[in-house]
């Protein structure tokens, strides 16, 4: 079923109020100050769903009926249906500024998942499969906004999740029942959440048999009982829920602490639960998808900077010419993360669920890229704009609007344009830079450091060697010295 953006708000309304901020419990996600404008940007996607020019981008066909659904309810089958993935978030980049988590990462859980309820019902004889594809339905015939909570609080990062003092601080299984299990622990810095309707938990990192309770996935509802959302505080936060120009009112990531605190869970919403072989498959075909497809993430907002960045000159009284080098660079830097995910996606390939899985190299390579390169286009988008945008000396939007100086200090600020104009864009420059709109480069979706991991091992080192020698016609022996023994 497609829903519009009044019925997505709607059907948010419905659920049960359990997300909190600054301490006290938000009653409604969609008009709060702190939830709403997350919301309003997911229900934008809602809307273009039925936009004539844009619903090629926000819509797919599903892969059990071959209905028309909304794109983050469908499987990706195909490598067209990849990059659709990423048009879809580069598009809605441009429209906040920001990432919208509720059409992110729970739809990718549930197309990894596909995947490896598959693996286990070949290997293990399981139903998880048969109920993921229900769930899957379900999903589809509802329209729901999904988050995806993957990251445990871990803990001591020595240790793994059983040696913890504290188990909670892994989500795990305490208690196995007839009809389902009950379960506990921590999911921390989950993304979109208040958007939200359920919530696709998978494990945190591939895990081995003494690990066995934490080896869980499941779809759980956002309002279900037992379970608390604690809103995280970002950087201009009290900005962007005041009134006024201090923080553009559009998009606001939201990002959630998830306490579940003794929550059922029944046998029919459950795809994994102890099955430690597959954790591994879990985060290796999450990682490939999500990856692969950030490049547009960090390239649409990397869009939004260059456009302010020109506006921001013009409003200073200059012209785009001067600058024109460092745009081009911002360019660069944004198709550079953009194309990369596309070449991981088309080197990729089907696993036999018909899931498509972006080429695993590629897609941890942008992963370094997008770890590094938006920050310089950040530095780029301060450095056209001036020290209006970059050292944050302006005035308060309040001061601003004072019968006492309010008009001195507009016409202080006009330049190329109103005092007031200028002071928007200046305020967009530094939300997009140092604000809240930062999208989380350099760890979100995973550490910079982990990619390169995954790079080195999926590099074939040795074969570039024997090319290398081939060509240099050696005849010696070339061999990897062997360790020195330890004294």
């Amino acid at each position: 079923m497609l829903m519009n953006g009044k019925q997505y708000r709607e059907s948010l309304k419905k659920m049960r109020p359990n997300i909190y901020k600054w301490g006290k419990l938000i009653e409604d996600v969609t008009t709060h100050p702190a939830t709403r404008l997350h919301v309003d940007s997911v229900a934008h996607s809602y809307d273009m769903c039925f936009d004539e020019e844009k619903k090629h981008i926000y819509t797919n066909k599903s892969h059990l009926t071959g209905e028309v659904v909304h794109r983050w309810n469908a499987l990706c089958q195909t490598v067209e249906d990849q990059v659709g993935n990423a048009d879809m978030k580069r598009a809605q980049y441009r429209v906040s500024g920001t990432c919208q988590g509720a059409t992110c990462a729970g739809w990718t859980g549930l197309n990894v998942l596909h995947a490896v309820t598959f693996e286990m019902d070949q290997d293990l004889g399981t139903n998880y499969h048969e109920r993921l594809q229900k769930y899957f339905r379900y999903v589809e015939d509802n329209g729901l906004a999904l988050a995806g909570a993957i990251t445990d609080a871990k803990g001591n990062r020595s240790m793994k999740p059983s040696q913890q003092e504290n188990k909670d601080l892994n989500l795990h299984v305490k208690e196995v029942r007839d009809d389902g299990v009950v379960i506990r622990g921590y999911k921390i810095q989950i993304c979109g959440v208040a958007a939200s309707h359920e919530i696709i938990v998978v494990p945190g990192m591939g895990y081995k048999e003494s690990e066995k309770d934490f080896c869980f996935a499941a779809a759980i509802p956002r309002d279900a009982e037992g379970l608390t959302c604690v809103e995280t505080r970002r950087p201009s936060d009290n900005r962007d829920e005041e009134d006024g120009w201090d923080a553009p009112k559009v998009g606001n990531i939201t990002q959630s602490y998830l306490i579940f605190d003794d929550v059922f869970v029944p046998n029919d919403r459950i795809f994994m639960n102890g099955e430690f072989k597959y954790t591994g498959n879990v985060i290796g075909y999450f990682a490939a998808i999500y990856r692969a497809a950030i490049g547009a993430c960090v390239a649409g907002q990397g869009d939004v900077m260059a456009g302010a960045a020109i506006g921001m000159a013009r409003a200073n009284g200059l012209s785009q010419k001067p600058f024109q080098e460092k745009l081009n660079q911002m360019a660069i830097n944004n198709e550079i993360t953009y194309g990369l995910g596309l070449g991981a996606m088309l080197k990729g390939k089907q696993h036999p669920s018909k899931l498509f899985v972006p080429n695993p190299l590629l897609a941890h390579v942008n992963k370094t890229q997008v770890g590094s390169l938006p920050y310089t286009t950040k530095v780029i988008a301060q450095d056209i704009s001036g020290g209006i945008a970059e050292t944050g000396c302006m005035p308060s939007y309040l001061d601003f609007q004072s019968e006492e100086y309010g008009k001195h200090l507009l016409e202080a600020l006009s330049a190329g344009t109103d005092g007031e104009s200028r002071a928007r864009l200046a305020r967009l420059v530094e939300w997009l830079t140092v604000g809240g709109g930062i999208p989380g480069c350099m760890h979100g979706g995973g550490s910079p450091d982990g990619a390169r991991l995954v790079v080195r091992a999926f590099t074939r080192w040795e074969d570039y060697v024997n090319d290398a020698i081939r060509i240099a016609g050696v005849k010696g022996e070339i061999a990897e010295p062997p360790k020195p023994e330890k004294k």
